[in-house]
């Protein structure tokens, strides 16, 4: 920072009393932020965020190059939408640099509002989304019990045949299996009681595909005849509610135009596989 220790602690103990706060505490293990310091950081790593992005469109604006989009997706857009997006959005950014992350809400949220992210495309339930959080919902997403061909119960039709069933699952929040959870209390059916947590999707599909763990998630994803080759569905009934795929952003925080464009352009291509996705 160019700052001597002395400099810096000065210019520390001036944001303090601008900010009214203690923002730095000293222990054992070293200097730490307070929560009114863990607060202001988000905040300034979003503003500092927004200039640079502001400094990027500028530049694009006056024949530049060196537009950075950092987006976080669902695996199931992978699957359906992504290769026919980037091969579009190519041809009018050519020179675009493309950060992707999948798409789980415990680490997109954080992300998005410190403005690590622009956008995200993933499941959710707006309802349980933070304030500063925007949910634009694209197509709704039905969700199959799935386990390998052959699966000692694959003619299993009610959730009662599944009672002993060995799951593997992604219950961190907004996911189909937290969600199946939750709906499974609401129709009084036994909750699995033999679960793998797991927020992987590569690691489920191995452990479906090599097991007798069952899981529950995207159509799509499983239906897939590469993704998922080697699985089948589950036909129990009932089934559970479809959950919402949407665009998520910083409420009030204008997209840049390369960002926005490649969220029309996802947006675009999901609305026109809806008929597969459901």
């Amino acid at each position: 920072m160019n700052l001597c220790q002395s400099g810096l602690t000065k210019a520390l103990r001036e944001l303090e009393e601008d900010v009214g706060a203690e923002l730095l505490t000293r222990s054992y293990k070293g200097i730490e932020f307070t929560s009114a310091g863990n607060t202001l950081l988000a905040r300034a790593r979003l503003a500092m965020s927004l200039l640079d992005k502001a400094r990027e469109e500028i530049n694009l604006q006056r024949g530049g190059v060196g537009v950075r989009i950092s987006i976080a997706l669902t695996p199931l857009v992978g699957v359906q939408v992504l290769p026919r997006v980037l091969t579009e959005f190519d041809r009018l950014y050519p020179a675009a640099q493309i950060n992707l992350g999948e798409g789980l809400l415990t680490t997109l949220l954080p992300q998005l509002i410190d403005g690590r992210l622009d956008f995200a495309v993933a499941l959710a339930k707006p309802d349980d989304l933070p304030f500063e959080i925007s949910f634009e919902p694209i197509v709704p997403i039905h969700a199959w019990v799935a386990g390998r061909l052959n699966h000692p119960l694959s003619g299993a039709k009610t959730w009662d045949d599944l009672k002993d069933a060995k799951w593997v699952l992604n219950l961190s929040a907004g996911s189909q299996g937290n969600s199946m959870l939750v709906w499974m209390k609401t129709q009084n059916i036994v909750e699995p009681h033999n679960t793998i947590r797991c927020d992987s999707s590569l690691l489920m599909l191995e452990l479906m595909q090599r097991t007798d763990c069952l899981c529950i998630g995207p159509a799509l994803l499983f239906s897939d005849p590469l993704i998922g080759q080697g699985l089948a569905r589950i036909c129990v009934e009932p089934s559970p509610p479809p959950m919402s795929l949407g665009l998520i952003t910083l409420r009030g925080i204008p997209l840049q135009r390369p960002a926005r464009q490649l969220a029309s352009l996802i947006t675009r291509y999901l609305h026109h596989s809806n008929d597969h996705l459901a």
